[in-house]
């Protein structure tokens, strides 16, 4: 159903205004004409990002909490069950059960390989957090590709030689890669959420500016070239993603809802050709819509979000893609 009305609410309390957002309707407005659909239940207990807004700042968990399949039928999200966080994977567009992938404490994100026979993710352990490698289909055995250091972000490049990760250091986040051959680690530039670019010694990456707004970037680690792909003075930027077709990018932005002089931000999905013109804004719900990925025909997206939910409990929804 649409909503007529603003999604907030706001009332005085002692000391100032709060904002009440009303999650339970699925859309509004603004989406007019583009399909949604639910595709988790609450009983599948899907992770939700963490989100935390400071006065007129908002910043967000930005790791990569859902994947595709490679034949589009199945999705694999992240979920919070038995005090204990793992990768789970359900059929789409079925009535059933999800089936358990990992047997860990605290996976924090994860990615498919291109051929969709391993997954690799990341695991929280006390201050560190190190990368694993398990198969997409079978067994809990985990091959573990990096340890001593806070290691997240993990995703393979398009011809699987090399696992791209982000590596948080004194002096911020950077991107790194393992070679899967050979084992070895190599440093690239500085940056978060990198994303390999097919057929290009790039990737594209979040940076955060000296404002403490996140960017989007491409950096070819070959020939050193850095462009900065998106960016805007209001609003903040992260996780981006190539679609199918290798024509646009996916990406997670801020948002700010007024109502008067009152303003609430939320973070919705963005989208702009891979050169950064033409960026349109997906969803603008005052739900937080997160972890955008692609299917696998680029006619999709699948992200995360509390829309729907008169409790606020987030769930995986489909969205056309309609550009």
């Amino acid at each position: 159903m649409k909503s007529k009305y603003l999604l907030l609410l706001f009332a005085l309390i002692p000391g100032g205004l709060y904002a009440q957002v009303d999650y339970s309707v699925v859309q509004v407005n603004e989406e007019s004409g583009i399909n949604f659909t639910q595709i988790t239940t609450d009983n599948d207990y899907v992770c939700m990002p963490e989100v935390k807004r400071t006065g007129r700042n908002i910043n967000w968990l930005s790791n990569r909490i859902l994947d595709i399949s490679i034949d589009g039928t199945q999705l694999a999200y992240l979920s919070f069950r038995s005090n204990t966080t793992n990768i789970f994977i359900k059929e789409i567009g079925k009535q059933g059960a999800s089936v358990q992938r990992t047997n860990r404490q605290t996976v924090i994100d994860f990615t498919y390989s291109p051929d969709g026979k391993n997954i690799c993710f990341s695991e929280a352990n006390g201050k560190m957090s190190q990368i694993y490698q398990t198969s997409a289909t079978s067994g809990y055995v985990c091959r573990q590709i990096t340890s001593g250091n806070k290691d997240y972000s993990p995703v393979y490049s398009p011809d699987m030689k090399n696992i791209f990760f982000s590596r948080v250091e004194k002096n911020g986040s950077s991107i790194w890669s393992h070679d899967i051959g050979s084992n070895f680690l190599s440093s690239y530039t500085k940056g978060l959420n990198p994303c390999p670019i097919k057929g290009e010694s790039s990737v594209l990456c979040c940076r955060i500016n000296t404002e403490g707004r996140g960017e989007i970037w491409r950096v070819n680690y070959q020939t050193g070239i850095e462009e900065c792909i998106v960016s805007d003075p209001s609003r903040s930027f992260t996780t981006p993603s190539i679609s199918p077709n290798g024509e646009w990018i996916l990406f997670v932005g801020s948002n700010a809802i007024t109502n008067g002089n009152l303003k609430y931000f939320n973070t919705d999905l963005f989208a702009c050709h891979v050169d950064g013109t033409q960026m349109v804004q997906l969803t603008h719900h005052a739900a937080d819509d997160l972890s955008p990925v692609w299917s696998r025909d680029g006619k999709s997206i699948y992200f995360v979000s509390q829309r729907g939910s008169s409790t606020g409990t987030a769930n995986v929804w489909r969205m056309d893609f309609v550009y």
